[in-house]
């Protein structure tokens, strides 16, 4: 039932993207009905495509390359949106201009081709900018901390589609040069049943760290059978933090590890995060905290130095980072919360939906923590 109403509302939401593009670009452009004609059925045609995308998901197998072809008209559709709005208030405001009729006919062929041409290379550039996936180095000073430690993160892998097999051992391969004293993974890191990907836990099993590799749950772990997700990851020896705490490095010099379930918990009403139960018997240690979403910060008590998250993707495609601040706090990057309290946000190693990023890159996360000195 909620996958039927997840479809309905997420087809609904495109249906509407494609009716504002028609009527307030492609219906307002200089151009012949003809070429307006074929500009629309561009836009059922790219419709198409996302069907064919969440068929492709979550209901049927399709080799990579016309994964890669489906998944691109969910980012096209979006930056046509965005392209659209911003013609939209152009048009208005050359509209209310006093200049000659010949001079604002001028003005308006020149706002048509502009539209077009930055929405194609705007589209081009993001699809470019998610091949690469960045190293990102961060240092974090903690008071009472003993000693430095190297932690490396990802985040939001989204394992499934194109995220393939080939992507994770590139990953792990990076990660493994990075020679961390742990691995963190917090969230999101399957997006398919774990079934339809059993190659991909072979890489994933060679992450090698002095402490090893730990992992919570994000909000799509749940959508997937998470007890099956938690299960599957822990027979590879991936340490999975269940709302507790796991002390990392040596007795006295070390650091207590905290994580929790997401926050889509109290939706489902299972699997529900509590920061009282994962403090449960921490040690008198510097403290780090895994948990999926920023906003969780808001639950976070006095005993934590350090909150890890993701979710947010930074954003992922530019504009939409925008709507993203409205439901986080924090969208990428380090910041100080309150006078103890840091969170750091990572961008996401891998990506949800196209494969498009614009001005929020995909990224591994180099994480030094360090005493105050």
């Amino acid at each position: 039932m909620k996958s039927i109403l997840f479809f309905t509302a997420f087809i609904g939401v495109f249906i509407l993207l494609n009716m504002y593009i028609s009527k307030r670009l492609i219906s307002k452009l200089d151009i012949s009905n003809t070429a307006k004609q074929y500009l629309r059925l561009f836009l059922v045609i790219n419709f198409i495509g996302i069907l064919c995308y969440v068929a492709g998901r979550y209901y049927i197998d399709m080799p990579n390359w016309l994964y890669f072809i489906f998944s691109l008209p969910i980012g096209i559709v979006f930056l046509l949106f965005c392209t659209a709005i911003i013609y939209d208030i152009s048009r208005v405001v050359l509209s209310k201009t006093p200049v000659s009729d010949t001079k604002r006919k001028f003005l308006k062929s020149t706002l048509d081709i502009s539209a077009f041409a930055v929405a194609t290379a705007v589209t081009a550039k993001s699809i470019y900018d998610a091949q690469f996936v960045k190293l990102e180095h961060v240092k974090v000073v903690i008071n009472k901390l003993k000693k430095e430690y190297k932690i490396v993160q990802l985040s939001d892998v989204h394992i499934g589609g194109l995220i393939d097999e080939k992507f994770i051992w590139d990953i792990v391969k990076r990660v493994n040069l990075l020679k961390p004293d742990l691995v963190v993974i917090t969230g999101d890191l399957i997006d398919v049943d774990v079934d339809k990907v059993p190659k991909v836990f072979k890489a994933l099993e060679k992450l090698s760290s002095t402490y090893g590799t730990y992992f919570i749950v994000g909000n799509h772990e749940y959508f997937h059978n998470i007890d099956k997700i938690i299960a599957k990851v822990k027979s590879i020896g991936i340490r999975v933090l269940e709302n507790e705490n796991v002390y990392v490095g040596e007795d006295g010099e070390g650091f207590n590890l905290v994580g929790v379930y997401d926050l889509i918990g109290y939706r489902s009403k299972h699997h529900v995060p509590s920061i009282e139960k994962a403090l449960r018997g921490i040690k008198k240690s510097p403290t780090i905290l895994l948990a999926h979403q920023p906003r969780y910060i808001h639950e976070v008590t006095h005993s934590v130095d350090l909150m890890l998250s993701g979710h947010t993707h930074g954003g992922q495609l530019y504009p939409f980072k925008f709507l993203v601040g409205l439901m986080q706090p924090y969208i990428s990057g380090l910041h100080q919360h309150n006078e103890k309290l840091q969170i750091y946000v990572n961008k996401g190693t891998g990506f949800w939906g196209p494969p498009m990023r614009l001005g929020a890159s995909s990224e591994i996360t180099e994480i030094m923590i360090q005493p105050k000195s």
